[in-house]
């Protein structure tokens, strides 16, 4: 069959711009699941960044209530030693 005959090119025209449309449908398609995906990983590393910074701060929580409560038992052993240093003198 050779190409030359008019009533073919109608047909060749058709399949060939079915084959694009479908190619375009295709990549698409993995545009918007690569698209879909890095939204995805952008979503879990806000999750695990929020995550880390909920632990730090537990953690910093747990560091300020130590401090505090050291710092409550200095000042109560300064008090005490001072009590004792006065009863002593006294």
């Amino acid at each position: 069959m050779v190409l030359t005959n008019i009533s073919v090119w109608p047909l060749v025209v058709v399949v060939v711009v079915v084959v694009v449309v479908e190619v375009g449908v295709v990549v698409g398609k993995l545009a918007i699941a690569a698209i879909v995906v890095l939204m995805v990983i952008v979503v879990v590393s806000v999750v695990e960044v929020a995550v880390v910074v909920v632990e730090v701060a537990a953690v910093v929580k747990v560091v300020v209530v130590v401090v505090i409560v050291v710092d409550i038992i200095v000042v109560e052993v300064v008090v005490l030693r001072a009590a004792v240093a006065v009863g002593v003198v006294v």
